[in-house]
């Protein structure tokens, strides 16, 4: 027997992404997608499940393989339990150029972890991102849903602390 599990997003959700549906022509609600999915993983504390993705692909209106697909290919999207503060650190070329190696390194040193892997104290959580869609601001970094861009050493340092 299959088990179904109907999500309804929250009415917080439902009006942040009417503002993002307003941006776009109606038969093209698939343009939505990717600021819905980012809407309901805030919401969700960093991370979307399959429930989420359904409850998205229904309020849109368009098929739920559109949704999963992009909530699959996007290092901005996660199924997994991620820490308070998600740091995901682009290795792609524009950011390998530019020297994401330096924050990479730093940030494993910094919290003692490795990709994938979240701190003890479930504060932090490491991830490599193929694109975050900055080239024009190599190397970056989003923590969450805010991308920062053309990051040094000194620049993370103050973000972080800002965080704890």
């Amino acid at each position: 027997m299959i088990k179904i599990i109907n999500i309804e997003l929250s009415n917080a959700s439902k009006n942040e992404i009417n503002s993002w549906l307003k941006k776009f022509p109606s038969e093209h609600k698939r343009s939505a997608i990717m600021p819905a999915l980012t809407i309901v993983q805030k919401e969700n504390g960093g991370a979307l499940t399959r429930e989420l993705i359904s409850a998205v692909a229904a309020y849109l209106a368009v098929a739920e393989a559109f949704v999963y697909e992009v909530a699959t290919f996007y290092d901005m999207y996660t199924l997994d339990k991620v820490g308070k503060y998600n740091i995901a650190v682009c290795t792609n070329v524009s950011c390998l150029i530019c020297g994401c190696n330096k924050i990479v390194t730093y940030l494993k040193h910094k919290f003692g972890i490795e990709f994938g892997e979240i701190t003890a104290d479930g504060k932090f959580m490491l991830t490599e991102a193929q694109c975050l869609g900055a080239c024009d601001g190599a190397p970056a970094i989003q923590i969450n849903s805010k991308c920062y861009k053309s990051l040094t050493l000194e620049e993370l340092d103050i973000i972080l602390e800002g965080l704890e």
